[in-house]
């Protein structure tokens, strides 16, 4: 996830809107962080939840980036409040489908993680759970996989999102 976002934020500039959709624990403030990284912006990266919006500025002279939890938002009309640059600035929404008012051009981030040890989005479970460690090692646990769906809207993305 990390990695994926290096990439896009390499591809980012002022005015574009990225908005994420996922359950808790898909990767959405993972990818975020990568994002930043790939702007070059102030860091850390952190999740926007309890202060529903953070901005950080750019180190490298390039666009901020304004990282947005829109979960607690009832609409478009609550952002008034949160006094966002949306023109100047490159913004990520983690919940922000149906809330963010769209421009002309954005791009929708899906990101699917596996449930119960299956495949993303299957609910699948592991073949013999009896076999699992009672107290498993973290340190060794491996990656689970993600299904990341990336859709672009719009002129800004009629050639593709990522090179």
């Amino acid at each position: 996830m990390h990695a994926l976002g290096v990439a896009l934020g390499r591809e980012l500039r002022a005015g574009d809107l990225l908005l994420l959709t996922g359950p808790l624990g898909a990767g959405k403030t993972t990818l975020t962080r990568g994002i930043g990284e790939g702007l070059g912006v102030r860091g850390p990266v952190q999740s926007p939840t309890f202060v529903l919006a953070r901005t950080h500025p750019s180190l490298v002279g390039g666009a901020p980036l304004v990282h947005l939890d829109a979960y607690r938002l009832a609409g478009p009309e609550e952002l008034d409040d949160l006094d966002i640059d949306f023109a100047g600035s490159v913004v990520v929404a983690e919940w922000g489908a149906g809330v963010v008012e769209t421009p002309e051009s954005w791009l929708e981030i899906v990101i699917e993680r596996p449930r119960g040890g299956g495949e993303p989005g299957t609910g699948a479970s592991p073949a013999d759970p009896a076999s699992a460690d009672p107290e498993p090692d973290w340190s060794e646990a491996p990656v689970e996989p993600r299904l990341v769906t990336l859709s672009g809207y719009g002129p800004r993305w009629a050639e593709g999102v990522l090179p």
